[in-house]
Parts: structure tokens; sequence; C-alpha cells
């Protein structure tokens, strides 16, 4: 028998601080007005002290659960895209495996940085068609805000914290609903262009031992806006549609300036592309499923809609995917 994986529900968890960027003026030599104008972003949310990305995935994870009244042990994989996990192991799926009760569920993370949540969407897709799994839930949670380098204007004034989940369910139909096509790629050959160290880093180099974001602005906004556009292209060719059949846009919450130029290469009108970097900055593989939720909840995604989701992040590692919206997508 042939199985379709289709969104069933999404939800979303933001921690309670605020930081705007009049608090960002008083930490480092920027203001207001040069955030909006570069970035978009107005403020962000950072994850209290007890807070963990494992912590915030749990508290997205039960919200979909509860809406989509799905109980843990119909759960059979955990899927979650984090580049910021608790600890080395066990993994943030495993910890929000045990907390949401999914008793008979397998676990584990990927790690594509921002591309994460969409990597672990497309894995989650293959582990239903293939009848391996009947219900993946799928998770982006980060806490940047740990790894961010406080005295770093160009960095610091990016990142926020949050995650977003989505629950993916089995289904014998391919005609309505449907995860249609998903591209993935990367070129570890621009690592350089956005990374962050750690304890494993060689020790011949003690700077990529660093914790913290580094990132090449102006390599990564070139090859976000080249590479999302062609991944996007490439994902609507493989479900068989044209860029008129997209209803909604559901880019990676980066820049304000990456989604609007990803938007005129694809003369895409920005009246059908989601933004909210605006409120939450970017919160790396959290940002797809928080914006596809609110879109969800907001009532802007109808049963039967084609909506193209896209992302860049470290790596360089990108990628795409079509969905076309169930009519059974709790919100």
């Amino acid at each position: 028998m042939t199985f379709f994986a289709k969104i069933a529900a999404t939800g979303a968890y933001l921690p309670e601080k605020v930081l705007t960027n009049f608090d960002l003026e008083q930490l480092v030599d920027t203001n207001d007005m040069w955030i909006r104008e570069r970035t978009g972003i107005h403020t962000r949310h950072i994850a209290a002290p007890s807070e963990s990305s494992s912590s915030l995935g749990i508290q997205a994870a039960i919200r979909t659960l509860d809406v989509a009244g799905v109980d843990g042990e119909e759960i059979d994989l955990v899927l979650v895209g984090t580049c910021t996990p608790d600890g080395m192991f066990p993994s943030v799926a495993s910890r929000i495996q045990n907390a949401v009760g999914a008793v008979n569920a397998g676990a584990f993370d990927v790690n594509a940085a921002c591309t994460g949540y969409l990597s672990a969407l497309s894995t989650a897709t293959q582990f239903i068609e293939n009848g391996s799994a009947k219900k993946v839930l799928v998770v982006g949670a980060e806490t940047l805000s740990r790894i961010v380098d406080w005295s770093d204007r160009t960095t610091c004034v990016l990142f926020g914290d949050g995650a977003g989940a989505t629950l993916l369910e089995a289904s014998s139909k391919k005609d309505f609903g449907s995860i249609r096509s998903y591209v993935l790629r990367s070129d570890g050959g621009q690592a350089d262009a956005l990374f962050a160290g750690g304890p494993g880093a060689p020790t011949e180099h003690p700077l990529t031992k660093e914790a913290h974001i580094m990132m090449d602005g102006r390599a990564v906004f070139r090859a976000a806006v080249e590479e999302m556009s062609k991944a996007s292209l490439t994902a609507i060719h493989n479900a068989g549609l044209s860029i008129d059949d997209i209803d909604l846009l559901v880019p990676h919450q980066a820049n304000e300036r990456i989604i609007r130029a990803l938007a005129r290469n694809l003369n895409f009108s920005m009246d059908k592309v989601f933004m909210n970097v605006e409120k939450y900055g970017n919160t790396s593989s959290a940002t797809i499923p928080i914006a596809l939720h609110e879109a969800n909840t907001e009532g802007l995604i109808k049963p039967g809609d084609y909506v193209l989701m896209t992302v860049i992040g470290g790596g360089l590692a990108w990628g795409a995917m079509v969905v076309q919206w169930s009519d059974y997508c709790a919100s």
C-alpha cells in the first residue's frame, strides 16, 4: 500500500522575555533605526535561564498534540531540527519524546542549522511514505541566545529563541493535502560564511572552538537569495506546479531584505509572503514551523492551498518544500 504524508496539526512556543532594539542599544553600539532598516527586526524572544531548546520544544509539541487530539503513545517517531541542543547527548528529540509520553517512538535530532526543520520534515515524510511510521512529530527548537556574541553588533541583533512543531500523519490519498516535493542541498565549501565552533573542533584552530555565531553577512545574503530561489523553483517543478499555483510562501525568517529579494527573484507578490521576522528575529530551525503555525492559526492557509517553504543556514545548507494544505490541518 502507498502512503502519503500530510500535515495534521501545528504548534509553537516563544519564551516570555522580549528583547527590543532599544534594549540592544544599551548593550552594543547600535540603534533601533539601524536594525529595522537592515533587518526588519523589532523584537526577539530570549529563553530564561531555566529554559532550553528541549523545554521550548516540549511546549510546542504538547500544544500541537493537544490541538490534534493525539496521545503521545500514538507517535511513532520524534524528529527535532536544532543546532543548539541542551548538550552533546542525549538528543533534544529524546527529551521531547519522554516529556510527551511517546513511549513507542524513536527519536533523533537533525542538525542542518537553520535548515534543520525542513531536513527533519523531509526525513519524516520518507518514514511515512515507506510505511515505517504513521504519526511523526517534527519540531524545530532553538536557544540561539546561548551562542550569540553579545558584543558583536553585526550578529547579536539578528537572533532569538523559540520552537515550532508539526504533526505528520499517514494518508492513503495523495490528491488532497499531502507533501508534494522537497529539495535539500548543501555546499560545505562555504562553511566559513556562517558557523559556530564546538567541543570537537581541531585543537590547532582555537578560534573554531568558540561556540559563538560567526557570519559573513554579505556572503550569506548572496547565497540565500540565489540558492533559495533555485531550490524553490526546483521544488515547484518537481511538484508538477508553476509559481502561479503557489498560494503562500513561508520563507526562512532571517532578514526582511532577504525575504523581499527572494520574492523579487521568484516574481512572487509580497501579498502572498508570510513574514513575522519583525517579532522574533531569526530563530534558525524554528522560524519556519513558527511561521507556518501562525499562518495556520490566522486563517491564511485554506484547505487545498499550495504552500512553499524555503530556507538556508550554516553549512551552507538550504532547501525548499511544497505542501498542499490538508482539510484536517488543526489550528
